[in-house]
């Protein structure tokens, strides 16, 4: 009997005693966006299983000038180029976290962080909401599902989530809703959405 004809049967074939191979995990690249100071460095850091990359780099007085610190008065170093970090979701999925510069004098570095990415979160600081506009807008316009997390800064948001919603101008198939960018629990859940909205579009 041959081995097509064994198979052929249901013929059980004898455990050659070899590994089975391990398929790696897919990679999924996931962009972290939003205005200056609204978490994003935090929140790569908060769930990433490795040391992230940082680009951090001391606030000159110079960039004092032109960022708004007024919120962010204990901030002493900006992201100018990207955070990097990753997580293992399970045996079969790993996401790779992508964090933009927050200044839209870095916007010019946009595409080539965002490329290939099948979702993104965009992180909000209800005191300061326009600065997130330019964060949706590029979303909307490139066509890459994302969910609108708002960070609550000691526990506290300025506007209800349906304000939010209004205020950005966002359809209601995308999700709103707060998170606590140091909490690894919090950023688990909020990226989790991010990828059930982005296995959703490429299923459909």
């Amino acid at each position: 009997m041959t081995p097509s004809d064994a198979a052929g049967r249901g013929a059980r074939m004898p455990d050659s005693g070899l590994p089975t191979a391990v398929r790696p995990p897919l990679p999924v690249k996931m962009v972290i966006a939003g205005g200056f100071g609204v978490g994003k460095t935090t929140t790569v850091g908060s769930i990433s299983e490795i040391r992230p990359l940082t680009t951090e780099a001391a606030i000159t007085e110079v960039a004092a000038g032109v960022d708004d610190l007024s919120h962010t008065p204990h901030k002493t170093t900006t992201t100018v180029a990207m955070d990097f970090g990753c997580i293992t979701i399970d045996a079969s999925l790993k996401l790779y976290l992508f964090g933009t510069p927050g200044q839209d004098r870095f916007g010019f570095m946009w595409d080539d962080l965002v490329e290939g990415a099948l979702g993104g979160l965009v992180i909000v600081d209800t005191r300061r909401l326009d600065d997130c506009y330019a964060a949706v807008d590029y979303f909307e316009h490139k066509a890459i599902p994302f969910a609108v997390a708002v960070n609550a800064f000691d526990g506290h948001v300025e506007h209800a989530m349906d304000e939010v919603r209004w205020a950005l101008d966002i359809a209601e198939q995308v999700p709103v809703f707060t998170f606590d960018a140091r909490e690894r629990g919090s950023v688990r859940d909020a990226l989790l959405v991010v990828l059930e909205l982005a296995l959703a579009r490429a299923e459909g």
